[in-house]
């Protein structure tokens, strides 16, 4: 049987294979934390990065947001060259590595160029970008959204295909959205459906990502559990997601979006990186932990050395 992300030393967690990755995260039965960090805005702690903050806080995984992999610029970390940017975080943390790359319809995109949001040619869900995020040792990529860009479902689906096509053996890919991500007409229930979660795995897809219920109006436990259960029958696992800003609430509600996630069958829990700018409130992270796995394996996440 496959160790569980649970009993994972920090060295192993950042050298597993694709396959150990599946396999280990299907093992832990829904305790697996990924938490989104923004390495382009000032860290939290000022000269420590919001990866590693967010990864003292309980987190498996980081899922890095508005990453150029063409210009990568993470703030707080020590020099070093840039194509090693990835495997810098991963050293420091002892956490696996994941990206965002979005699929987005350029004339939204242009809407957000005065923002925050504002892409970048090392952000474009494109096989070129996947391809070195992959050589700069990602774990995992994940095809999505950030607000307004327009990054459609059907947009995700091509580009899931050629990447699964040039790299899928390789690396980890998960795709869905978040929100509506500025696509009128995917908002509520119409941001994912079972048909959109068929296309995805035909289109290359090993992990589905949903919207956590209570994150997106009309999104409610009954409907990601029946997505979930239908990803899980099609041999995929599931990530739901709080990408709304919900990740600054009180810990009670962030506590109760973790059970409700739970509840949904899901295999990865995704906290956004919005409380403050840049990361999850910190003690929302903990939180999340606890709801799903208690103080024993979140604590254990916290007080391990990367050295070991």
């Amino acid at each position: 049987m496959a160790k569980r992300i649970l009993n994972m030393t920090p060295k192993e967690l950042i050298n597993l294979s694709k396959e150990e990755i599946i396999d280990a995260i299907a093992g832990s039965e829904g305790r697996v934390l990924a938490s989104e960090t923004i390495g382009i805005t000032i860290p939290l702690l000022s000269d420590v990065t919001n990866a590693e903050f967010a990864a003292s806080m309980g987190a498996d995984m980081i899922l890095l947001n508005m990453f150029d992999v063409q210009d990568p610029v993470i703030l707080g970390l020590p020099q070093s060259d840039r194509q090693e940017t990835v495997r810098k975080v991963k050293q420091l943390t002892g956490r696996m590595v994941g990206i965002n790359l979005e699929p987005v319809d350029d004339a939204a995109a242009s809407e957000n160029a005065e923002t925050l949001w504002a892409m970048s040619a090392g952000r474009y869900a494109t096989v070129e970008n996947a391809a070195l995020a992959q050589k700069m040792g990602v774990d995992m990529i994940v095809l999505t959204g950030n607000p307004g860009n327009g990054v459609s479902n059907d947009a995700i689906v091509s580009s899931l295909r050629a990447i699964s096509a040039e790299i899928g053996d390789k690396i980890v890919l998960a795709a869905g959205k978040m929100h509506a991500s500025g696509v009128i007409g995917e908002g509520g229930e119409n941001i994912i459906t079972k048909e959109d979660i068929r296309l995805f795995v035909e289109a290359g897809a090993d992990v589905i990502l949903m919207p956590a219920p209570g994150t997106v109006p009309g999104i409610t436990t009954e409907y990601i559990r029946e997505l979930v259960s239908y990803a899980h029958s099609l041999g995929k696992l599931t990530i739901t997601a709080i990408g709304t800003s919900q990740e600054g609430a009180d810990t009670d509600t962030i506590k109760r979006i973790a059970l409700e996630c739970k509840m949904t069958g899901t295999d990865i829990h995704h906290i956004g990186d919005s409380g403050y700018v840049g990361m999850a409130l910190p003690e929302n992270i903990m939180a999340y932990s606890v709801a799903i796995r208690g103080i024993r394996h979140t604590y254990h996440r916290m007080a391990q050395s990367v050295e070991r």
